[in-house]
């Protein structure tokens, strides 16, 4: 019986990942690593590799086994950073300033490369398709899965599978839930028009930093106060920019709010009650507003019988499981695959042992590479045991 765990290239995983770790590349300016992907790739051998865009790549291995049958089963990383300037003590950290692997995605895009070594060295004994799927720009509406997705990237698949490394989760320890697993979250832009004065004469203004301040005290009660108590949604305020002195009162003010929610009708609901708060609160005052409603990524909606299957996977290799997970208010652009075939997000504990634990998109944020071989490893239990 083939032991999978030999075929881990746990230490090339861990090379590949301090690399894209040393070599950030914001959203869709990913072009040199999407170089180092294909050039690792075509020294694996029997891969099929694609760009769908610039800074994507696709390949895709036939199985031996597969003929004119055999079901496609796809697997994705996402290869993108974030504009955050680097604070961890690493001797691999970022030599591009102002961005950072804040998020992980360079040890998905490693584990990804482990996984597609591994499942080559197979392919004799494999009963099926495999579609690695490199994915750019996550981080950035409108997201690059929606993009693959319109090239096509999804045709023929039956499956698809991603997984995300979580800071606060112990290493060998995985989680999932059935059903909704991400919010849907949106973006709302408000630029409010008032009528600037002196800091002397404000009778004469529209202020609209007072303005501002009350629709942020109005919004901040929409949640509590319109939605039930048993659905899970977050308002938050990212941004508050008004004025340049002391002594003037601005002619406008701009907001930039975030919505979480979990189900499509508390979404509807909460744009309908904010849009509503701005528009009344400014028409008192005599100000106007202009309000950029941004529909960005749906939830992730884990399949029933992914998420036995998985359990199964785990069971073989011995991997615990988070018990009676719920959803996370995070958001992911994996939802569009999700929108073409049955798929599953699972969560991977990469939690240091050692120092101070930071989240994932705190610039101190360090993950731990002892849980890059496991994740290669169940990428690769997953896809046999679904092809079969």
């Amino acid at each position: 019986m083939l032991d999978l765990k030999k075929l881990v290239p746990t230490e090339e995983i861990i090379q590949w990942r301090q690399h894209f770790h040393q070599n950030p590349e914001l959203s869709f300016k990913e072009f040199e690593t999407a170089k180092y992907i294909i050039k690792q790739l075509e020294s694996f051998g029997n891969l099929e590799i694609s760009q769908p865009t610039e800074t994507s790549v696709i390949a895709v291995l036939k199985g031996a086994k597969t003929g004119n049958a055999g079901k496609t089963v796809a697997l994705r990383a996402d290869i993108d950073a974030l504009p955050i300037q680097e604070e961890a003590n690493l001797d691999f950290a970022s030599q591009n300033d102002g961005v950072m692997h804040a998020c992980g995605h360079d040890a998905h895009t490693a584990i990804l490369l482990g996984a597609a070594k591994m499942l080559v060295e197979m392919k004799d004994s494999l009963n099926g398709t495999v579609k690695f799927i490199f994915q750019h720009a996550e981080e950035l509406l409108p997201g690059g899965a929606r993009e693959l997705v319109e090239k096509n990237v999804m045709d023929g698949v039956d499956a698809v599978f991603a997984l995300h490394v979580d800071s606060m989760i112990p290493v060998g320890v995985v989680g999932t839930v059935e059903g909704v697993a991400t919010a849907a979250v949106d973006t709302v832009e408000v630029i409010i028009k008032g009528r600037g004065a002196h800091a002397s004469t404000p009778e004469k203004s529209i202020d609209p930093i007072t303005i501002g301040s009350e629709i942020v005290n109005s919004i901040n009660s929409v949640i509590s106060r319109n939605i039930a108590s048993g659905e899970r949604s977050v308002i938050s305020f990212g941004r508050f920019i008004a004025g340049d002195m002391s002594n003037i009162i601005p002619d406008t003010a701009k907001l930039s709010i975030s919505v979480r929610t979990l189900s499509k009708e508390v979404r509807a609901q909460i744009k309908e009650r904010i849009t509503k708060i701005i528009n009344s609160i400014c028409e008192m005052h005599g100000a106007t507003a202009e309000i950029d409603y941004q529909h960005g990524y749906s939830s992730v909606i884990n399949d029933k019988n992914l998420v036995e299957m998985f359990n199964e996977s785990c069971e073989k290799l011995e991997i615990k499981t988070i018990p009676d997970g719920s959803p996370m208010m995070g958001s992911e652009d994996f939802s569009a695959y999700g929108e073409k075939a049955p798929g599953i997000f699972y969560l991977l504990g990469s939690r240091c042992e050692s120092g101070e634990v930071y989240s994932l998109h705190n610039p101190k944020v360090v993950i731990s590479e002892k849980s890059f071989s496991l994740g290669a490893l169940l990428h690769v239990q997953m896809v046999l045991d679904y092809l079969g």
